[in-house]
């Protein structure tokens, strides 16, 4: 920083400290009248006591999800907008590769009708899906738990297996591999295909590489995003029978376009024209 730029930085920082002075006089004037402005406590990550949340560094936590307490998280899982896990009185495991996704609920046994103390373990390559709520149990590699299902204590989900969405799987329930289970209360509905076993795979990848673009949009500083609004305005498309008519071709520019496994239809389109 040379000696111009320095100038500028110790001016604006006696201004900064003028304002915040200025303030002060202002709220103690105000008297009983003050408002004051809550600033929000919340913590994506959250120490409970001696417990600590242990999240890999590939992993993707959104803002606003809550990961609190004895709780692990894998390589290149996603914890989604919305989300609460909660090891406080027990431990949670989540494997490499596995999503929960927004507004859903993991949290562990501490009692219960069996009396047993039971953490929650959620393996490698595992999608929850949006809302649904997982209570000290266990889902074992590559299964997936539909959105709005609810998995009670003790029930155990047996890897490629599936809980249809809007399930209630009770108490010490296992559901075996390969099965869908579905209804209130879950109950077997029929085997899953070699397509939905490939499909339960490929969902946990496709969350995986969406994880990413969203761990990147949410690391850009302030300068970045009102760049990308300006490219964005710049750019918007119009009607396309107006954009015809005067004889305009619009383009998205690089920096706004995903990548083609996060849309895949659109690959699959480009492919074949």
């Amino acid at each position: 920083m040379g000696t111009l730029g320095r100038a500028i930085y110790v001016v604006g920082s006696w201004i900064r400290v003028a304002g915040q002075t200025v303030d002060r006089v202002g709220c103690s004037l105000q008297g009983s009248h003050l408002f004051e402005e809550q600033v929000s406590r919340h913590r994506t990550l959250m120490n409970l006591f001696d417990k600590d949340p242990a999240v890999d560094k590939d992993a993707f936590v959104a803002p606003g999800a809550s990961v609190i307490g004895d709780v692990q998280v894998g390589r290149g899982s996603s914890i989604w907008y919305g989300c609460v896990l909660r090891g406080d009185v027990n431990s949670i495991s989540i494997g490499s590769g596995t999503n929960i996704q927004d507004n859903a609920l993991v949290h562990v046994a501490k009692s219960n009708i069996s009396g047993n103390v039971l953490p929650t373990t959620i393996g490698n390559n595992v999608t929850v899906g949006h809302g649904a709520v997982l209570h000290g149990c266990t889902v074992e590699d590559e299964a997936f738990v539909g959105m709005g299902a609810t998995l009670l204590d003790g029930t155990h989900v047996e890897k490629n297996a599936m809980v249809a969405a809007g399930a209630l799987v009770r108490q010490n329930t296992r559901i075996p591999f390969g099965e869908v289970w579905g209804g209130n209360p879950a109950k077997f509905m029929r085997k899953l295909t070699e397509e939905e076993i490939a499909f339960i795979s490929q969902s946990a990848t496709n969350y995986t590489n969406l994880a990413m673009v969203h761990a990147s949009e949410n690391a850009k500083g302030f300068e970045e995003i009102e760049l990308e609004k300006k490219l964005r305005k710049k750019f918007a498309r119009k009607d396309e029978e107006y954009d015809s008519m005067i004889g305009v071709v619009r383009e998205t520019p690089v920096e706004l376009t995903l990548p083609d496994n996060i849309l895949p239809q659109k690959a699959q389109k480009t492919a074949s024209s």
